[in-house]
This record gives structure tokens, C-alpha cells and sequence, in this order.
């Protein structure tokens, strides 16, 4: 019974691989897929600009298949003078992408659950301006090879990260730039320790 079970529920979720790549492919003439995507669960693309993914990267949008308890599914938003870019083997659970400037992300990296990075501030800081979206500052991010960002992490315009480091869950980091092998952690994000 659990070996049918399991055979079920690997060929729904292939179906929704199939059913969402084309999907992309077809309604989204500003995205470059370099291979197929996997996907568990049903994402949210909104791409009005340019974005770019490598082989191997997958999203995963169902809590079933994240045991850190996903509380929302992968949604990507990049307007429309904006690029995200993806390096192959990369992995999102629940992951929030959200781009008015630039985000580009490496290869090999994982995404804890329900990670959010966005490279703008979405409304001034000034009441008045925050009923316009003409003054909204963006600085893009960028994310090296090999980084690992825990569960709940809130990373915000600005910020750059380099090769084989860690942010500790639940983290925010606030426009740091956080070398190759670093550990930081805490709100907002401080370094920790080299990793040996």
C-alpha cells in the first residue's frame, strides 16, 4: 500500500513538473530554462522582466515535502525592468523572490523554508510616500556558489553573500556583505564564526 502510494504521488508530482515547465515556457517569453525544472507543489511565477534558471533547480511549494513546516508556497515576482538569475542544483521551499532591481543567485545553493529576498523596499519611508511607488529604493543581491540560508530568513536589498557560507534561521540581513565561508546569524545578522 505505501509503495502504491508513493508511486502515485512521485507521478502527480512529475505531472506537475511536465504541466508547469510548459507553462512557463509557453506563457512567459522572458525566461530562459536551461533544462527542466522539478517542482513539488504549485508555485507563483509573475515574470514582467528577465529571468534566467539553470538546470537542476527545483521548488518545492507543499509542506508535505518540507518537514520545517512551509508556510506558504514558492512565489516569484520580477517587474519589468528587473532580472532574477539562477544557478544550476539550486533548491526553494517556500521561497519568496521578489525583484525591482537585480537578484542572482549561484549554483549549488539551498533555501530553508519560507526564505524571503527581496532587493527593494517596496514604499518610501515617508508617509506621503508611500502611497507612490516613485521613490522606492532597490539595491540588487547577490548570492554566491554553495550558500546555505536557514529556514525563515529575511534577506533585504543590498546584500551580498559569497561562496559557502551560511545564514542562520531566522535571520535578517540588512544590506551586509558577508564573505566567502562565513557564518552569521541574528536580527539583524551579525558575523558568527569562519567555517574551517
Amino acid at each position: 500500500m505505501i509503495k502504491i502510494i508513493s508511486l502515485f504521488s512521485h507521478k502527480y508530482f512529475s505531472f506537475i513538473s511536465i504541466i508547469y515547465n510548459l507553462y512557463l515556457k509557453i506563457y512567459f517569453k522572458n525566461i530562459v530554462i536551461t533544462d527542466k525544472i522539478n517542482f513539488k507543489g504549485i508555485p507563483h511565477f509573475d515574470i514582467q522582466g528577465s529571468m534566467f534558471i539553470d538546470r537542476g533547480v527545483s521548488f518545492i511549494s507543499s509542506p508535505k515535502y518540507n518537514p520545517v513546516g512551509l508556510t506558504k508556497r514558492c512565489g516569484i515576482f520580477v517587474s519589468e525592468k528587473a532580472l532574477i538569475s539562477i544557478g544550476k542544483n539550486s533548491g526553494f521551499s517556500g521561497t519568496t523572490l521578489v525583484s525591482w532591481n537585480k537578484i542572482t543567485i549561484g549554483q549549488n545553493c539551498g533555501f530553508g523554508g519560507n526564505v524571503c529576498i527581496w532587493d527593494t523596499d517596496f514604499h518610501g519611508l515617508k508617509y506621503y510616500e508611500r502611497t507612490t511607488f516613485e521613490k522606492v529604493k532597490t539595491k540588487p543581491v547577490i548570492i554566491g556558489d554553495n550558500v546555505w540560508i536557514g529556514a525563515n530568513v529575511l534577506i533585504l536589498k543590498g546584500t551580498q553573500i559569497g561562496n559557502n557560507s551560511i545564514i542562520g534561521a531566522g535571520s535578517v540581513v540588512v544590506g551586509s556583505k558577508i564573505n566567502e565561508n562565513e557564518i552569521w546569524a541574528g536580527n539583524p545578522a551579525r558575523f558568527i564564526k569562519n567555517i574551517e
